[in-house]
C-alpha cells in the first residue's frame, strides 16, 4: 500500500522535523511539507519533502504550489493561505481539479483534518509546532489500497496515534 507522510506549519522547527524524517524516509513513498517551515528551501532538515511556501516562508525557491504523482494518484500541494482556506475548501478544490488531482495537501490554518468533497480527498496535517482546536500538536500519515480505499491517520510527534481523527473514504 502507497504511504505519505503530511506535515504543514512547523514554524521553524527543524529538529522536529528532521525526526519525522528519519522516521518515515523508509517507510513512505513520499513526503510532503504544506508550508511554513520558516526554513530555507535548501536547509537540510527539509530535504526530501516535496514542499511549498506558506505564508511566513520567504526563501523565493519556493513554490507556492506543487503537483505531483504518487503511485498513480495526483496530488496538489499549497499551503492554503491563497486560496482562503479558512473561509471554505471551494477554492483550493477548484484548483486542485485543474490538474486533476484526487488528493489535496494544505496546512495554514493549524487545524487537522481530513475530509471528502466530491471525488477529492483534503488533508491538513494540523501544526507540529503551533496546533488550533486542540492540543496535540499533528502530522498525517495517509494510505490507500489498489482498490482506492484511502485512510488518512494522525499523529502527535512522538507518535502516538490521535485516533479521534482517524478518516477513511473510497475515492473512484
Amino acid at each position: 500500500m502507497p504511504k505519505v507522510l503530511i506535515v504543514s506549519d512547523s514554524h521553524g522547527w527543524s529538529k522536529e522535523l528532521a525526526t519525522l524524517k528519519e522516521r518515515y524516509q523508509n517507510e513512505v513513498d513520499q513526503m510532503i511539507h504544506c508550508g511554513d517551515s520558516e526554513l530555507d528551501y535548501n536547509q537540510e532538515e527539509i530535504q526530501g519533502f516535496q514542499r511549498v511556501a506558506g505564508n511566513t516562508d520567504y526563501d523565493p525557491e519556493f513554490p507556492d504550489e506543487l503537483t505531483f504523482e504518487v503511485i498513480d494518484t495526483t496530488f496538489y500541494v499549497a499551503h492554503g493561505h491563497m486560496h482562503n482556506i479558512k473561509m471554505t475548501l471551494l477554492p483550493i478544490t477548484y484548483r486542485a481539479s485543474e490538474f486533476h488531482a484526487k488528493v489535496i495537501c494544505h496546512g495554514h490554518s493549524h487545524y487537522a483534518a481530513a475530509t471528502r468533497i466530491g471525488d477529492q480527498l483534503v488533508i491538513n496535517p494540523g501544526s507540529i509546532r503551533f496546533p488550533r482546536g486542540r492540543r496535540e500538536e499533528t502530522y498525517a500519515i495517509l494510505e490507500w489500497d489498489d482498490n482506492q480505499n484511502f485512510v488518512v491517520r494522525f499523529y502527535q510527534l512522538n507518535g502516538d496515534e490521535v485516533k479521534d481523527l482517524a478518516f477513511s473514504t473510497l475515492l473512484d
